[in-house]
């Protein structure tokens, strides 16, 4: 049995100064409760994250001519959050080694205050768009707060549980773009579309309330330090952009289509905004709900098998929606786009799966095994989670740009569905050739292996 990692102790703030989720004794008798806890109160802080970065997407539907705002203007607004939220995810990954887990989820709660009043003050007819978008970009802050939510969880589970456990968390997270979603629908139909601050007026205080439950119930890993080594490695190694690639398919999408379902819905199907906000949350809440299963079907098949499949069938969905944009039929029109959140969805899951397994597999590779093998794993997987989330989150930002192109031009966003589809069809064949092609050569027998100079073995990643 391996000795738990250690470091020098730090007094106060709940730090935690051992931790080997590896090793399944200490796993079973105390790690895996305490991972339980810290992943609750994670989930908590990020979905409401996710719901403030989502904000504009729902506070859009509430502008009417009135605030002399065109479709093409409301997309980019839309779009700005995705920008901002996609380049704080490198910081914030790297704030949890620097500040603890627990005491950067303070933080990251309490800054979304920010973006929040900010937009309670300004969410009216005559202010200037230069204002909106400003206070959009503020709202960025919630998508960082996925990155850091994501690397302190994945240094608390053991491989064989991360795909699970990530899964529970960025799903739970994600959830918050529907139920902001749905607070927006219940305003609109119940108060109007002149009442837009009594949806921030509920998120306020759910802000201090996740601040504080973190604050009483979560834990820093000492063990988690800032690693320079880790980020340059990763950054230099060829899966990391590879991955980033594959993650703009498929959170790129969730987060690309959560901002936009409501303006399409508004522009090619002539759907007034309250007819709007009632359809907008179904796609975001399937598509986080079977996040968790995507991780789960990794991490019992393979997240490359599961994450290839999977684009196969946003192709498929993505051919529905060009046909029923084409068409102009909202009932087939919704099938194909809902079809394209459930799948991007189980892609998140599956993607995500794939970063600490491909990593560990370049371990056992390098001839590390045990505990020497799982902190290499962890150390790059965590880097490398920082540069794949933000590059993902910026495929959202592309989504919104291409729709804002496609009605300034098409007046339709048929267009830019075609587009996607290309995209798709481009991942599955990249997830094949890098991910699987090689898996028949893995089974080559021993003795061949064996003849291979130790630095030269290749690592197998069909099962990542």
């Amino acid at each position: 049995m391996t000795a738990p990692t250690t470091t020098p102790a730090r007094k106060g703030g709940r730090w935690i100064e051992q931790w080997d989720p590896e090793d399944e004794t200490f796993w079973r008798e105390k790690g895996e409760k305490i991972a339980t806890r810290n992943l609750l109160f994670s989930i908590l802080s990020e979905h409401i994250g996710f719901s403030i970065w989502s904000l504009w997407s729902v506070m859009v539907l509430f502008m009417g001519p009135e605030y002399g705002v065109d479709p093409a203007g409301k997309f980019f607004l839309v779009a700005m959050p995705t920008l901002v939220g996609g380049f704080l995810r490198v910081p914030y990954t790297f704030a949890v080694a620097r500040f603890g887990g627990r005491n950067w989820t303070i933080v990251s709660a309490a800054l979304l205050l920010v973006p929040t009043v900010a937009a309670a003050v300004v969410m009216e007819p005559g202010t200037s768009y230069t204002t909106f978008m400003v206070v959009a970009a503020l709202t960025g802050v919630g998508g960082g707060n996925f990155a850091s939510s994501m690397t302190n969880i994945n240094s608390f589970y053991p491989l064989r549980k991360k795909g699970w456990a990530l899964g529970l968390n960025a799903g739970g997270g994600n959830i918050g773009v529907p139920v902001i979603q749905l607070l927006g629908l219940l305003v609109i139909g119940t108060a109007g579309a002149a009442h837009p601050r009594v949806v921030l007026g509920v998120y306020i205080p759910l802000i201090v309330v996740a601040a504080l439950l973190a604050a009483l119930f979560m834990d820093n890993l000492a063990p988690a330090r800032n690693d320079g080594g880790a980020v340059r490695e990763a950054a230099r190694d060829a899966h990391t952009w590879i991955m980033s690639f594959l993650y703009i398919g498929t959170f790129g999408s969730f987060i690309g289509y959560s901002f936009a379902f409501g303006l399409v819905l508004q522009n090619q199907f002539a759907r007034t905004p309250l007819q709007a906000a009632s359809l907008t949350f179904i796609g975001p809440l399937l598509g986080s709900l079977v996040r968790p299963i995507g991780g789960r079907l990794a991490d019992a098949y393979g997240g490359a098998r599961i994450t290839l499949w999977n684009f196969a069938a946003m192709s498929v969905a993505a051919v529905v929606v060009v046909y029923a944009s084409a068409q102009k039929s909202l009932t087939v029109f919704l099938v194909g786009f809902i079809a394209l959140f459930v799948f991007s969805g189980l892609g998140n899951g599956s993607t995500f799966k794939m970063v600490p397994g491909i990593f560990q597999a370049k371990a056992v590779a390098r001839g590390l095994a045990g505990e020497e093998a799982a902190a290499y794993g962890r150390r790059l997987s965590g880097a490398a989670m920082g540069l794949i989330g933000a590059v993902g989150a910026l495929g959202g930002l592309g989504i919104n740009l291409a729709f804002r192109e496609a009605f300034l031009n098409a007046h339709s966003g048929t267009p830019a569905f075609v587009s996607f589809l290309v995209f798709y069809a481009l991942c599955s064949a990249v997830t094949w050739a890098v991910y699987l092609r090689g898996a028949q050569s893995a089974g080559r027998s021993d003795a061949t292996r064996t003849q291979e100079p130790q630095g030269a073995r290749q690592p197998a990643y069909a099962d990542v």
